[in-house]
């Protein structure tokens, strides 16, 4: 009977695997958040206080560290919450991914649906940029990287309007910045398909574990509460 009894308390319902895999695919995204503050801030240091004012809205830096941070303490609660098995640390990052998950697509469908104030919008972000180019040097490399084209004519376009549109085709750009990018979008739905399917399946897979561990934790609960209640019967 004693026998029987210790076997019944060695038992878990929590699946190591299930929660070192978290842990580790927490630990990953957690580092990688670290390092995507790190650069951030590295940036912001190196740049001049003026200029780092100036364009603070637009400032690719400031992204990094506010995306970095977001995703250091979503994971930092998973990493914890599955180490420590803390369903509420567990609670915490299933709630912050599913959201995250959402708005993602919600953002993409009403970006679909209202494609022309989706298009406005990034006209202003991208003028925004435009007026803080030579501000910010990380904002000039992205602009310049979005365009590593060569432009034949280096004269700022001169002479340029005196030729017919198929002619300056040749020498210029003659199509603006945000055409450029709803025609590539267009022409390239799988590929971002693909890119938001990639995005979208970790957070998928972090919700589906962090789930089931914490069912295994109530599960574990409610076993220990049961044995803690039966302990004192003799037929137990």
């Amino acid at each position: 009977m004693a026998r029987t009894r210790t076997q019944g308390e060695d038992f878990t319902f929590v699946n190591p695997v299930v929660k070192y895999l978290l842990f580790l695919f927490n630990m990953l995204f957690w580092s990688i958040a670290m390092v995507m503050i790190g650069i951030g801030l590295y940036a912001r240091v190196m740049k001049h206080a003026e200029a780092a004012m100036a364009c603070l809205a637009v400032d690719p830096a400031i992204l990094l560290i506010v995306v970095g941070a977001l995703m250091f303490l979503i994971t930092f609660c998973g990493c914890i919450g599955s180490l420590r098995e803390n369903i509420c640390l567990l609670q915490t990052f299933s709630i912050c991914l599913t959201l995250i998950f959402l708005l993602q697509l919600v953002a993409g469908v009403l970006g679909f649906v209202f494609s022309d104030k989706a298009r406005s919008k990034v006209s202003e972000i991208i003028d925004s940029a435009i007026v803080h180019y030579r501000d910010d040097l990380d904002l000039q490399n992205l602009i310049d990287y979005g365009q590593k084209e060569k432009v034949i004519n280096t004269m700022c376009g001169h002479g340029m309007q005196d030729l017919d549109y198929l002619a300056a085709k040749d020498y210029i750009y003659t199509n603006g910045c945000i055409d450029k990018l709803v025609n590539w979008i267009h022409s390239n739905l799988f590929l971002l398909g693909g890119v938001a399917l990639g995005f979208a399946i970790p957070q998928l897979v972090g919700i589906l574990l962090s789930q089931i561990l914490i069912n295994q934790i109530k599960d574990q609960i409610e076993l220990q509460k049961y044995n803690s209640q039966h302990r004192a019967d003799p037929w137990y």
